[in-house]
């Protein structure tokens, strides 16, 4: 699984002009199931995200984690973070299958809600307009 991490005041993402999910602050995440992930992975990786420490404490050091702020998860599907980049143009052959994406990708939101975290979701598959305040900016990458 690959993820970005943007930590945000507040996210939303639009499907054909209408809203389809929007939180305050905590952690845009955009998603990607690449070739032999599995739910263990997917697991994993909601783990590591809801504990990583990327939040600032009363001291202005990032100590706290989504869990301790109570902060809230925007999880988008992005098969475009599986671009390989050898040539002019990008080639996404090492993405999931759409049906394992999605299926993945409906694991990992549970995974991430089991972790006690508030969630919205973009909608598998279509063209969305996703929009942030990046705070910080914090923009993590991560592959498990």
């Amino acid at each position: 699984m690959r993820a970005v991490l943007q930590r945000v005041s507040r996210a939303s993402v639009s499907v054909e002009g209408a809203t389809v999910g929007k939180i305050g602050p905590g952690l845009l995440i955009l998603i990607c199931a690449m070739q032999g992930d599995d739910e263990a992975k997917a697991a994993q990786l909601a783990t590591k995200i809801t504990k990583m420490r990327i939040f600032k404490d009363a001291a202005g050091k990032m100590n706290l984690s989504l869990k301790d702020t109570g902060g809230q998860a925007l999880i988008v599907s992005q098969f475009t973070l599986a671009a390989d980049l050898r040539g002019n143009r990008p080639g996404f052959s090492t993405a999931a299958a759409p049906d394992e994406g999605k299926r993945l990708y409906e694991f990992f939101t549970a995974a991430i809600q089991a972790e006690g975290i508030d969630t919205a979701n973009g909608i598998f598959g279509a063209d969305m307009d996703v929009s942030l305040n990046n705070d910080g900016p914090v923009t993590i990458w991560m592959d498990v």
